[in-house]
């Protein structure tokens, strides 16, 4: 059985249509038309030739290999790795089903396979760098380290030792990769690194000093439990010189790999009751079930959720007025690079 991976947009615009319907897709809306009939790859070539007409021999390269992998490589039993934008987290599930074509279907998604999310969530932090260059562009990809993947998966998804590498992404056959196995999202993988340091820096109760930074430097004046247990209070944090402003915040901090459930935010919600607290925030690293994600409008304005994306965003954009210790264990540089807009699929 082999190993694919499937994004879903550039944004992460389609994911909840992926997770949702139990199906990867094709989204290429300009291929109007059933892909099961065509029997061989010379005569799929003339379908994106004719659709990007202008478009590099490179890039149709690539189309015809992501085409061609998507309609005929993919076997029933083969994983598909998700990864997404919407979180820091990598959804994994099982082909069931062969290549359709629904006429009726909304244009980006009318070319699908079935498939059973049987691990959605699992946080990038269980996997080491070289196996996330794996997850990079293009679009649809084999993956090189399945025999790794899955025996995270039979190990409660902790970390496999990666093997010893160069830190490069190792190349794919060019039936496989669709032609950019090189590629890697730049930006991606500096969160990536980001995320490792972060881990390896802050984790246990040193992740609530983090996230107390945090808020010291947003304006607020805190309260941090000490080591042990917590009641369900890990931050108290209020406006103002001496904390006395509104509006009063618990915080809970989890720095674990795990994804949080609704019963646990639901603790929090309990918890500001119990401290007059007007608001609440749950920080947990490794991210939060869909259960959870489903209560988010509800509790809009009384909870915010930070998972690892939302920590690091608020790492960077307070880097400069968080404390000198604390910089010195989390170096950090801003620099710049050139875009890849023009190195992606035109239907990420």
């Amino acid at each position: 059985m082999a190993m694919w991976m499937n994004r879903a947009g550039r944004r992460g615009e389609w994911e909840k249509d992926f997770l949702r319907d139990g199906r990867i897709y094709l989204q290429w809306e300009e291929l109007a038309q059933d892909l099961s009939t065509v029997s061989n790859r010379a005569a799929l070539r003339s379908l994106p030739e004719a659709t990007y007409p202008n478009a590099p021999k490179g890039r149709i390269s690539s189309f015809l290999g992501q085409i061609w992998i998507f309609v005929r490589t993919m076997e029933l039993g083969d994983w598909v790795g998700l990864p997404s934008k919407l979180k820091r987290a990598i959804h994994f599930g099982e082909i069931t089903g062969p290549y359709q074509y629904d006429t009726t279907g909304e244009p980006r998604l009318r070319h699908y396979r079935t498939v059973n999310w049987f691990a959605p969530d699992v946080s990038r932090s269980t996997f080491s760098q070289d196996l996330l260059y794996g997850f990079g562009p293009p679009t649809i990809c084999g993956i090189a380290a399945e025999d790794r993947i899955r025996s995270m998966a039979s190990n409660g998804w902790r970390t496999v030792s990666p093997v010893p590498s160069n830190g490069i992404r190792p190349p794919l056959p060019p039936d496989i990769d669709g032609g950019l196995g090189a590629s890697i999202d730049l930006e991606e993988s500096a969160r990536d690194e980001v995320a490792a340091l972060v881990a390896a820096k802050f984790k246990g109760h040193r992740m609530a000093l983090l996230v107390e930074e945090i808020l010291k430097a947003q304006g607020y004046t805190t309260y941090r439990s000490p080591e042990g247990p917590d009641y369900g209070v890990d931050i108290l944090a209020a406006p103002g010189p001496l904390g006395f402003g509104q509006p009063k915040m618990v915080v809970q901090v989890k720095s674990g790999d795990s994804p949080v459930d609704r019963a646990t935010v639901d603790q929090l919600i309990g918890t500001m009751q119990n401290f007059g607290a007007e608001q609440g925030l749950f920080v947990s690293w490794g991210g939060f079930k869909s259960s959870v994600d489903k209560e988010t409008a509800r509790q809009f304005f009384r909870v915010r959720l930070w998972d690892q994306s939302a920590l690091i965003d608020q790492i960077l954009a307070n880097y400069d007025k968080l404390d000198e210790d604390l910089r010195a264990d989390l170096p950090l540089k801003r620099i710049w690079t050139v875009a890849q807009s023009d190195l992606a699929s035109s239907n990420e």
